[in-house]
């Protein structure tokens, strides 16, 4: 049998444009000869709905999409998810399905069983899980359909769950594993998948297709890497990351094919720096929005979001605003002039020290003879931040936010200054990362100054300030964070690995005493498997050290 993987990136609530891209890949399929057509996870509607899948126009409108799409269906199948309202009274108003499309009506439906609820994921308040377990049969192959985590409790050996959906379509003796995925990326998550597929097929001896969704809903990026696996768990079909694509293979095909492109993004730098671009494009593309501006320093992380930004955007529709103060030095002004020439962005220089001697004199009567500290240090970035936003405003910009995971750990960062944005764009990679980033895009030439990747980072808000001043040095730093961010590892933890007490109680208080700003930060990009945001629930007040 010939099937056909659509790996698409779709956008939440847009139904016309979901089904017009869904049928169009039928069609695309069923000229390449395809029998069926194997879409991804609640594609009719995108993944995640959220709270619209609360409002009862909404799965309507799932519905009139789904009985559009299946019309395309006379000649091909396809094997499409989509949310259907529980005929039930009791549990939960909906399932999570996929629906066989074949000769215009629903020929099966398969609800999904294992409903995530941890980091990220809140199925369970949505949906009521699957109790019953079939097969179905299509050109002569038992079909074992199965909605993404139905597959990640192999054996049931996850212990977040009581069954296996697997072992119990097991018994039927299907052909073939068909798998509808929407599974979010972060740095190590294709590893994670590849190691779940293979122990199903492993396990269960028959071969699995699976498809993923590409593409970003806000904060949550999706990689595609939709992969057909054999019954020896070699690959034999993998589609790319980041990019939408539609491939025909032959099931009956046993043996791996010698040029499967697996390795073309197999570093995690490589991962991080495509899925920070996909997920700037597709926020402002799915929100309307073209152009992008941000401040930019001659440091480090602007330099990163200004890079990623002209990649995702076009250089054309990328603005930078060089904010000088008295405290800014000449060779971050060049370095920032000297970059936005290297990548062919628009910049303009707005010198904010008579805006900031405006303020002070304002405030001269009330300061009085207090010495200068960080309310004038977070007097600049506010006035920076103004003027970003007017620029936004008057010109449409949507402001890009520049801060790193370590700098919102630590809540090294001003509120309603350099803080502002619309998006953060590194709001979940390390300091350590941004660097090494900015190597990969250096690495078949000098794209960014040498100078701003070896230069000591500094806020240069008061005379020869570097952030070692306020912190300690960011490799020791993103290793504790990393483990109790992450890792999840406590403080105690932290002490038995080795790091000093008195360093892990001053990093963890920080941490936890600036849940408040983060708060109020942008939506950050998700590229590691705990980011800040949706997926790490604190309380504000928390105290934690042990």
């Amino acid at each position: 049998m010939k099937i056909a993987l659509a790996q698409l990136n779709y956008h939440v609530g847009n139904f016309e444009a979901n089904t017009q891209k869904i049928v169009a890949a039928i069609h695309d399929a069923e000229k390449q000869g395809a029998e069926l057509v194997v879409f991804s996870e609640l594609c009719i509607c995108g993944y995640p709905a959220r709270d619209f899948l609360e409002f009862d126009d909404f799965i309507a409108q799932c519905t009139n999409a789904l009985n559009e799409i299946a019309k395309h269906t006379t000649k091909v199948a396809a094997l499409v998810g989509c949310p259907r309202k529980n005929p039930v009274k009791e549990g939960k108003d909906l399932f999570n399905s996929a629906f066989f499309l074949y000769e215009g009506e629903v020929k099966h439906m398969t609800d999904k069983t294992l409903l995530p609820t941890y980091d990220i994921f809140d199925e369970y308040r949505y949906f009521e899980p699957n109790k019953k377990f079939e097969t179905f049969e299509y050109k002569g192959k038992k079909l074992a359909i199965t909605i993404c985590e139905d597959i990640w409790n192999v054996g049931n050996d996850n212990p977040l769950y009581t069954i296996c959906p697997m072992d119990e379509l097991i018994k039927q003796s299907p052909d073939i594993i068909l798998n509808l995925s929407a599974s979010p990326f972060s740095c190590v998550q294709h590893e994670e998948r590849m190691k779940v597929i293979r122990a199903n097929v492993e396990r269960y001896k028959i071969p699995m297709v699976y498809v993923n969704q590409v593409g970003a809903q806000t904060e949550l990026i999706f990689d595609g890497g939709s992969v057909v696996v054999n019954e020896q768990g070699e690959v034999s079909e993998q589609l790319n990351f980041f990019e939408e694509e539609i491939r025909v293979f032959e099931s009956e095909v046993r043996s791996p094919k010698s040029e499967v492109n697996i390795g073309r993004l197999s570093s995690n730098t490589g991962l991080i720096y495509s899925a920070l671009v996909l997920g700037i494009r597709d926020y402002f593309a799915k929100l309307g929005f073209k152009k992008a501006i941000l401040g930019l320093s001659g440091g480090i992380d602007s330099t990163l979001v200004l890079c990623l930004a002209a990649e995702a955007l076009g250089k054309e529709n990328v603005m930078s605003l060089l904010l000088p103060s008295e405290f800014s030095s000449d060779h971050s002004l060049a370095d920032a002039k000297q970059l936005c020439e290297n990548l062919g962005t628009k910049y303009e220089t707005v010198p904010i020290e008579s805006n900031f001697q405006s303020f002070i004199q304002t405030l001269n009567p009330f300061f009085k003879d207090f010495p200068f500290n960080v309310a004038e240090e977070n007097l600049q970035a506010r006035v920076r931040g103004v003027l970003l936003m007017a620029f936004s405003n008057k010109f449409g910009y949507i402001l890009l936010n520049t801060t790193n995971k370590s700098e919102a750990a630590v809540g090294y960062g001003t509120l309603y200054g350099d803080m502002c944005g619309g998006l953060a764009v590194l709001g979940d990679v390390y300091k350590t990362q941004v660097y090494e980033v900015c190597n990969y895009i250096n690495r078949k030439g000098e794209i960014i100054p040498q100078n701003i990747i070896t230069k000591p980072p500094s806020a240069e808000l008061r005379p020869n300030q570097k952030d070692s001043d306020s912190l300690p040095e960011y490799d020791v730093l993103d290793k504790i964070l990393f483990q109790y961010i992450e890792k999840r590892q406590g403080p105690k933890e932290l002490v038995a690995m080795g790091f000093e007490k008195k360093l892990v109680d001053r990093i963890l208080k920080m941490v936890n005493s600036n849940e408040w700003k983060r708060n109020q930060a942008p939506p950050i990009l998700r590229v590691s498997p705990k980011a800040f945001g949706m997926g790490r629930r604190m309380n504000i007040e928390g105290k934690y050290l042990g």
